[in-house]
Order: structure tokens, then sequence, then C-alpha cells
């Protein structure tokens, strides 16, 4: 089994909250095996100079859709479902590269895409899927023409492989059950409008109680958790109260639903970036005036969402959630954030706070024994410099997933 002595490094652990001196650190098989601030010695080790560079825990992305490759959703009707595959192999591939050693793919990827990371059969950072995303007839996951009234055939339709439609509590929990069959993570809901899907308002309310309720019970009893997309205050109480633990986007939050998740343990994943890069550059991929303007309704709450759980204490984890070809700005949310947080806290949010959403405290987001050797070599402080997160991975000198390095140029 290879052995890694690394030396001559600061080290960015998130828990310490600063840069300290002095340390080392081995690396055996796929995992930490030491971490010491005094000197080690491993004599079969082969000995990596860090150069003085900053070593930190490989970035967690906590809302990635790896098989949405359009922008405008609607062009995968008349995607095959290899042509899908082929364009996530390269997205996956431009998320390693930006140092996102794991991400959560909330709605789309399968068991299959996450298997041929796994097994090396393609390169991309470590997958935690939801399978397809779950909502009701009219909501954010059923983005079908209006002329269609039809069954969608999954075969040949990228679009109806990566969405699910149930209605009632026996359909919910059926799709449920069907998701986490196939290897799901965790489950996504959809309980209030979304921008790129056609026909909802934002304020819509979607899923009634019981059918929450449903899809809850449901993946705890198969050990898994529920995470809600949800923008409104309506629809993130609803989510509260049906015992939902993740609550994504959330730009409309208020003081009140922010207190009840924090009541209730759950996690808010904030990605501004997907709406500036949307309001920018979404038109020339074909997103309709309709999806343009409810983008225009929650951008502005982006950053309030932040203030508001920063005050509640709501831990916010980093998500992108940009699709296809906007795929390319995942590392600006990180200067999108400056504006409400330290650079400490906006790490934090990529990595101890998606290690907790994952449920791999002590494997993911951190440089400690025992962790997953999952780490990036920055060329820079980034708790002084936030810029060197960006222009897709320029300034990492190493990328190194589970104790494999995927990029190196030390030597």
């Amino acid at each position: 089994m290879t052995m890694l002595h690394f030396k001559n490094f600061a080290l960015l652990e998130p828990g310490f909250g600063e840069l300290r001196q002095g340390y080392e650190l081995v690396v055996e098989g796929d995992q930490i095996r030491e971490l010491s601030d005094k000197p080690l010695k491993h004599a079969k080790a082969d000995v990596i100079d860090c150069g003085g560079r900053t070593l930190m825990p490989g970035l967690i992305d906590s809302h990635v859709h790896v098989f949405l490759s359009e922008v405008y959703i609607r062009t995968m009707e008349s995607m095959p479902l290899t042509l899908m595959t082929a364009r996530a192999v390269r997205l996956m591939k431009g998320m390693l590269n930006r140092g996102f050693t794991s991400v959560r793919d909330t709605g789309g990827a399968d068991w299959g895409i996450k298997e041929a990371v796994e097994k090396g059969d393609v390169a991309g950072p470590r997958l935690f899927i939801a399978g397809a995303a779950i909502g009701p007839t009219g909501g954010h996951s059923d983005p079908r023409r209006r002329t269609d009234f039809g069954a969608r055939c999954h075969c040949c339709n990228a679009m109806a492989y990566t969405m699910n439609v149930s209605d009632g509590v026996s359909s919910v929990r059926k799709s449920v059950r069907e998701q986490m069959r196939l290897g799901a993570d965790h489950i996504k809901i959809m309980m209030s409008g979304g921008v790129a899907s056609p026909y909802d308002p934002l304020d819509s309310m979607q899923f009634s109680v019981d059918e929450v309720k449903a899809a809850v019970e449901e993946a705890k009893a198969f050990g898994r958790y529920v995470c809600a997309h949800a923008y409104t205050p309506e629809a993130i109480t609803r989510a509260a109260q049906c015992g939902v633990r993740a609550i994504e986007h959330g730009n409309l939050i208020d003081e009140a639903s922010a207190k009840l998740m924090a009541e209730n343990n759950m996690f808010l994943t904030a990605n501004l970036v997907a709406y500036y890069a949307m309001k920018e550059r979404a038109a020339e991929f074909g997103m309709t005036g309709d999806m343009l303007a409810k983008n225009d309704l929650v951008i502005d709450g982006g950053l309030r969402s932040l203030e508001i759980c920063k005050r509640a204490g709501v831990p916010v984890a980093y998500g992108s959630d940009l699709l296809g070809q906007l795929q390319s700005e995942q590392s600006r949310e990180f200067l999108l954030r400056r504006e409400v947080l330290s650079p400490l806290e906006i790490i934090r949010s990529a990595t101890t706070v998606g290690a907790q959403i994952l449920r791999m405290e002590g494997k993911l987001g951190t440089v400690q024994t025992g962790a997953f050797a999952d780490l990036i070599l920055v060329d820079g402080d980034p708790l002084k410099d936030l810029a060197l997160f960006q222009e897709q991975g320029k300034h990492l000198a190493a990328i190194m997933k589970g104790g494999a390095f995927h990029k190196n140029t030390l030597h």
C-alpha cells in the first residue's frame, strides 16, 4: 500500500480557524494515517515537499446536477441517455479540477454514474445521489409542455430520466422507495415553485403535509433523509414541521422560518451563483423570459438569507446548483458570499457543513487522522484571498481524492 509523507506546508484545518505551520501528514491508502505538529518518520513513505503552500481538505459542493447538461432543461427531451452520461463525465471532471472532491447531487444522478466514479472508470468527485427528484404534477420536477399529457419514456428522454412526478401519499411512498432501491443517499422533494420549471409560480405550495410526511417516514425507515427544494417561508415551515432535514435554496426565508429550522437542527444549502449566472447568461442558452422573471424575484434574497440564517444559527452549506453550460462558474460562489461572510465561514460551508449534511463528519471536509485523503494544495492563503479558488483550479498545485492524485504539479 502506497504511503505518502507531506512536508513543508501551512495547514488549513477548518476546525482550527487559522493557518498553522509546522505540521506533517502521512497518507496511507485512501486515508490520512497520521497528522502531527512534530516531525514524523516513515522510512517507506515517499516524501512530498509542498513548497510552503496551503494544505486543506478537498471542497464539498452540496447542491449540483451532474446530469443536467442544459441550461434550458427542456432541450434534454430529445437527448439520449448515452449523451447525457457522456456530458456528465466532462462536467464531473471539471468539478474535480476545481478542487471539489465530493458533491451532493440533488436530482438526476443515478447509481450507474456513481459506480463509474467509485470504480475509477471516469474521473469525478465522490457522488452522493438523490436519484430522480420527486415532485407533484405541475410542480418543479414536471417540465412537460402543456400539450404533453402522456407518460414520458425514460429510455430516450434525458429530461424524464432525471425527474419524477408523484401525486398522493401512496405514489410518493412508492417513488421514495424506488429511489432508495436504486441507491439514493438522500431523497429530494419539491415543496415550492422553481426558476427552471415553466408553469409553477415561485410561491406555489407543492406536496401536501401528508405527502411530505410520507416521504420523510420512508426515507428515515431506510436510514436516509429528505432534502426539499423550497424558497418561501411557508414552504420552509411546512418542511420543518414534517421532518425534512435540509432546505435547498431558501432565498425568501424569514426570521420565523429560520428559527424553526434551527430548532429542528436543519441545514440550508444556499446557491447564489446560480441566480447571478442565469441572469447574465441563461437567455443565450434558451431560458425563457418567464423563467428569468422568476429568477429576478429570488436573486436579491440570496445574501439576505445568509444573514438571517447566521443570526438564527442555521448551518449553511456551499452549493452551486448551476445547469449545463453555466457549471464552469461553480467556484464563483466563494466570491459572492464575501459580502456578508468571512472567508473562514465560507470555507467551512464548503468543508465542515458539507460533511455534516453528508453525514460524513470526521471522514470528509477535514484534515485529521482517519479521514479520507481528499486534499488540495493551494498556491497561497485562501483565508486572505478566496480568488485562489477561481480560474478552474489554476491555483491548485495538487488535488488528491482517496489517496490518489488527480492533479500534481509538484514534480
